[in-house]
């Protein structure tokens, strides 16, 4: 019998989103500067200060904003942002009216059920309305995270529509149906797909710049830092945006220092070279595994530190890439080639 991997989990996770209130956001810097101050002064492997760096600020997101549960499995009860208490009311008022009604079986208590239903229906309608109107002017008021509220919500109101297939093909068309050969099949499909056996030329390294060799600023952290979006998944070390966002002075040289560390050792952490595949339906058989896109997700540290090298080497790469390369470039876009090509078959 398969084993139903499809089945929603119940998920405890912490309430980042409770650091856009300044107070807990002093007490979340508050943890963190403590751990720092804890550190020796003398720099330790990239791992070890890995682990202090990333079980700290876990540590503090956890004691300042709390937990909770999220998912399946809360007890069954309807938790929507329009079940408030006058909502909660009125529909105890119209089940106690049926009740009635059908105790009773009066004119006056079937009059007394409708008039109930009437306002149950009204309320409802009113504070979903409400509810609609503050998304809405969520959406306008803060658009970096807009995105990220906007496909929650759009995956909230799915209801699950994206569960994964409970038995896959294998690579010989094979149906698998347990949990270990289902594993083993996204694990090789996976490894097939983004580990091509060709390796590309790699040229030598001229002389190194002075500037591109210079150790990491505290402010080119903190630039990367601000252009990251919140509401983001997190990697395997469950570093969320959020944390590093809320970031002050003294957290964002810690992090600093874990980069320079980085750089001079010319080695990154283990959880920085590690991403989680997740792989997402687009259309077709649910038990063909390359219907999925897979996307990955890395650590946040890691992409902060990855940009910071990128913003450092671009204006070196940049005049020497040929005018038609336009993808993986600012203010550029395949898109617009795709346009181009168009209007021009369009002319010939």
């Amino acid at each position: 019998m398969p084993d139903r991997l499809g089945r929603p989990k119940r998920i405890v996770r912490v309430c980042w989103e409770r650091l856009a209130d300044p107070s807990v956001r002093g007490v979340f810097n508050s943890h963190l500067r403590e751990s720092f101050n804890q550190i020796l002064r003398e720099v330790g492997d990239i791992e070890s200060e890995w682990t202090m760096f990333s079980t700290s600020i876990v540590d503090a997101a956890i004691r300042s904003c709390g937990r909770k549960v999220s998912g399946a499995g809360r007890g069954g009860n309807p938790r929507t942002q329009w079940w408030t208490l006058e909502v909660r009311d009125a529909v105890k008022l119209k089940k106690e009216s049926y009740r009635a009604w059908l105790a009773w079986g009066t004119p006056e208590a079937a009059e007394a059920y409708r008039q109930a239903k009437r306002t149950t229906a009204v309320v409802v309608s009113e504070a979903k309305t409400q509810v609609w109107e503050e998304f809405g002017e969520a959406m306008e008021k803060d658009y970096r995270t807009a995105s990220g509220k906007f496909w929650q919500t759009a995956r909230r109101l799915r209801r699950g529509k994206q569960l994964s297939a409970n038995t896959v093909y294998g690579g010989d068309g094979e149906l698998l149906v347990s949990t270990g050969d289902i594993v083993g099949r996204w694990k090789e499909y996976f490894e097939d797909l983004l580990n091509p056996t060709d390796t590309p030329s790699v040229e030598e390294p001229e002389a190194g710049d002075s500037e591109v060799d210079s150790f990491i600023t505290q402010a080119e952290v903190t630039e990367v830092v601000q252009q990251l979006l919140g509401g983001k998944a997190p990697g395997v070390d469950e570093i969320c945006p959020e944390y590093l966002m809320s970031l002050d002075v003294v957290g964002l040289s810690w992090l600093t220092r874990l980069c320079n560390i980085a750089w001079r050792s010319g080695t990154v952490p283990l959880d920085w070279a590690t991403g989680v595949v997740v792989p997402l339906f687009k259309k077709g058989d649910r038990r063909v595994c390359s219907n999925y896109r897979g996307i990955t997700l890395l650590s946040l540290p890691g992409k902060v530190y990855s940009r910071v090298l990128e913003r450092r080497v671009q204006p070196l790469v940049e005049p020497r890439i040929q005018e038609e390369q336009c993808g993986f470039r600012p203010s550029r876009g395949t898109l617009d080639q795709l346009y181009t090509l168009h209007r021009v078959l369009e002319g010939s």
